[in-house]
């Protein structure tokens, strides 16, 4: 999918954060996988819209792994080199569900508005 966003638009924090919690969980219910390929992902999914630092997302993965959203362990990468993996706990997939349910009403409540990008983009979904 095509950003939306013209060239040169930040998405803004307030929007970036409210999101970092349902992509991760999202992203990790795919398999588990560490900060750098989550960071990835996002930016693949976002089409480049949304570029995560480490020092947004790992706060993030720390603040689900403390309310067991996550398990995290550290393993070994191909080359050798020591990374710390994350996958999705039980909780974590209540979890969500639970944000999937919140961003849908989000969603459907956006595009019931009269502002012509939400009715544009629900055509591309």
């Amino acid at each position: 999918m095509d950003p939306v966003l013209p060239p040169g638009m930040d998405i803004g924090k307030d929007l970036v954060a409210a999101s970092a919690t349902p992509l991760v969980l999202a992203i990790l219910s795919e398999g588990e996988s560490y900060g750098y390929a989550i960071i990835k992902r996002v930016e693949e999914l976002s089409g480049g819209a949304l570029r995560w630092t480490d020092g947004m997302l790992y706060p993030v993965l720390h603040r689900l792994e403390r309310n067991s959203l996550v398990k995290a362990n550290w393993g070994r990468s191909e080359s050798g080199r020591r990374r710390k993996y994350y996958r999705l706990t039980d909780k974590g997939s209540e979890e969500l569900a639970n944000q999937q349910r919140q961003w849908q009403v989000v969603n459907e409540t956006l595009r019931a508005t009269p502002f012509t990008l939400f009715r544009l983009a629900s055509q591309r979904i």
